[in-house]
């Protein structure tokens, strides 16, 4: 019954994916003041599935001097990487408990490194290789703040288990207790998944389009799909994390669906931030607030300990 549960949710998943790109081209759109998608099916509608088609329809290219065997694995290995993370999704029956969940997220993100940087250094291309290297060093930077920001929430639960953030945030919600973490959390999200105000890798004007550039049909699709998904995933688990983990309740999904908005929403606000400003966020902001709130999360649960 589990590998038949998670193989209906990554159907779901997957149709959820194509529906985020219509949502995201719509709110750009509106944001811009013009229509988006609106020919291909009602209200445009069927826009995703058209993409899709044409995507994997495309002739498959492939730079002649390029390692090619790291070069056609690696999106596979990137999707099954994303596909593997959905494993923690917290269900209630008919499931493996995850005890460890917050322990494998961390490897599979750790993993998910390899990725951008094979995908770079196989097209033994300059412009790819040079996106691959920016985006490694970004997601690894961000790793360090957003493992720490774990650890914080963990040491509410003493628990490595998605579930039992449910039970302890029944009276209120951690986002209320943690207000800077959450936002230290987003911006590490936003950065983790290379999403604007932090997508050096794709900086137009220099880079062409990042680790991806030589990439084309379904190996492009393959990685497209792949940081959708991590986009999506990323927003449940702020969902999980922060905000009640309700999900038994249908409004778990609206704030998974207005997390995920807020994904388009920085798109379409912030401009690109200067690369030498994104490190200095990480390591001289982010990383010495979460060790800050980790100490004094220590320092409290001591304090409990021997006096109270």
């Amino acid at each position: 019954m589990f590998i038949i549960n998670f193989l209906i949710l990554l159907i779901f998943i997957l149709i959820s994916v194509a529906f985020l790109t219509l949502l995201e081209r719509k709110v750009l759109s509106y944001m811009q003041l013009r229509k988006g998608p609106n020919k291909v099916g009602l209200m445009g509608l069927l826009q995703p599935f058209s993409d899709g088609i044409k995507l994997f329809f495309k002739e498959q290219t492939y730079p002649m001097m390029s390692n090619y065997m790291i070069y056609m694995i690696t999106p596979i290995f990137m999707l099954l990487l994303s596909f593997l993370m959905w494993v923690l999704f917290p269900f209630f029956m008919n499931v493996y408990s995850f005890n460890y969940g917050l322990l494998f997220f961390l490897c599979c993100t750790g993993m998910g490194v390899y990725g951008v940087l094979m995908c770079g250094w196989s097209s033994n291309s300059n412009y790819a290789l040079l996106g691959g290297l920016r985006s490694v060093a970004q997601t690894i930077s961000y790793e360090v703040s957003m493992a720490l920001i774990i650890i914080c929430l963990m040491m509410y639960i003493f628990s490595y288990n998605l579930l039992d953030f449910m039970y302890y945030q029944y009276n209120i919600w951690f986002m209320f207790i943690s207000v800077p973490l959450f936002f230290c959390w987003f911006s590490s999200c936003l950065a983790e998944t290379n999403r604007s105000p932090f997508d050096f890798a794709e900086g137009e004007s220099e880079l062409v389009s990042g680790f991806n550039v030589e990439y084309s049909s379904g190996g492009f699709a393959f990685i497209f799909l792949s940081e959708y998904m991590n986009i999506m995933f990323m927003s449940m688990l702020s969902c999980v994390i922060f905000l009640g983990c309700d999900v038994d309740s249908i409004v778990f999904f609206l704030k998974w669906v207005f997390i995920i908005f807020s994904f388009i929403w920085v798109r379409g606000t912030l401009p690109r931030f200067r690369y030498d400003k994104l490190m200095y966020l990480t390591w001289k902001m982010f990383l010495p607030l979460s060790l800050n709130y980790l100490l004094f999360m220590i320092g409290v649960y001591f304090y409990m300990i021997n006096f109270i």
